[in-house]
């Protein structure tokens, strides 16, 4: 079973804090074009600065049946939100990806496609951390509690947060932060009695099970068309695989798998997902250079797609 790299772990870590402050759309049920326009620039424009055309955005977005209004709203937000900088030549409009976004955007791509290795080994040590915040300091306690929950902690109970990892320099500097929360971090070994609440229990796993089934009822005959696929259809079933993955990616605690179900359903959908991601990548590179060629074609040669390692149950 495939192993990610400790040190990618935990450059990700990192960046997930710094990406979590970027003003970015609010996940939603289909594929939001503002999303499948992050996720195409996250994976064919990752870390450029040249920017690129309104219309070929525009033309990028109407592959997955987005009309122009809708493309342009789209783009629009996203400037708003400063996600993107308008660059303006005479009637000619382009967008480049801000200063902030452009040193992130690698994250997600990065995130999707490492993220589904198993954490094995675990030593069954939990770190809880126990706070007491005043009845009058309501604000504080919901900051504190999504702090947390950025760091992969889960509400035990009220006031007790748990997690089967570690503490780190991270934590420590979150809790620190608030000069109004009392806190004390515990980490050790729970013991198990019929009277007693496993800290695995902080984690309602039944919502993320039907994520991950939907998934795969959706993808899983998908990778059965791939070999008859056009460079368009590469091109949409490789996003929207990659920004459904991503959503996955960003919502799942990561357990170590001796806290999982025995017949968890992430090592499928990651097989799946790489399956797709790698197969189709290009074939939709060269859709996405077709596009660009139309409207700037000194950049085609700058279009790339990612790659990532091969999936978890092999």
């Amino acid at each position: 079973m495939a192993g990610a790299d400790p040190n990618v772990l935990r450059e990700l870590e990192a960046k997930r804090l710094e990406f979590s402050e970027v003003d970015l759309p609010r996940f939603q049920t289909g594929f939001p074009p503002q999303h499948l326009l992050l996720t195409l620039l996250g994976d064919f424009w990752t870390g450029r600065r040249e920017p690129l055309p309104s219309a070929a955005l525009v033309a990028w977005l109407s592959e997955f049946d987005v009309n122009e209004a809708g493309a342009r709203a789209a783009i629009g937000r996203l400037a708003k939100r400063g996600n993107l900088d308008v660059v303006r030549e005479g009637r000619n409009t382009s967008y480049r990806v801000a200063d902030r976004l452009v040193e992130l955007l690698p994250y997600g791509s990065l995130h999707t496609q490492s993220f589904g290795y198993s954490r094995t080994g675990w030593n069954g040590q939990w770190t809880m951390v126990a706070f007491s915040i005043a009845d009058d300091s309501r604000r504080v306690r919901l900051r504190l509690r999504s702090a947390l929950e950025l760091l992969g902690y889960a509400a035990l109970y009220d006031g007790v947060w748990v997690s089967p990892y570690p503490p780190n320099d991270r934590l420590e500097a979150t809790l620190s932060s608030y000069a109004e929360v009392s806190c004390t971090v515990i980490v050790g070994p729970v013991e198990a009695g019929d009277n007693r609440v496993s800290p695995a229990s902080a984690w309602d796993l039944a919502p993320l099970r039907a994520l991950y089934d939907r998934f795969i009822s959706t993808f899983g005959p998908v990778t059965m068309q791939m070999g008859t696929m056009s460079d368009r259809e590469a091109l949409v079933a490789r996003i929207q695989v990659a920004y459904r993955w991503f959503v996955i990616a960003t919502v799942d605690p990561d357990l170590p798998v001796e806290l999982l179900p025995n017949d968890w359903p992430r090592n499928a959908a990651r097989d799946i997902f790489v399956d797709l991601f790698n197969e189709l990548g290009p074939r939709a590179e060269a859709r996405v250079r077709e596009i660009v060629r139309r409207f700037a074609p000194e950049l085609t040669e700058r279009v790339t797609h990612n790659r990532t390692a091969q999936g978890t149950s092999r």
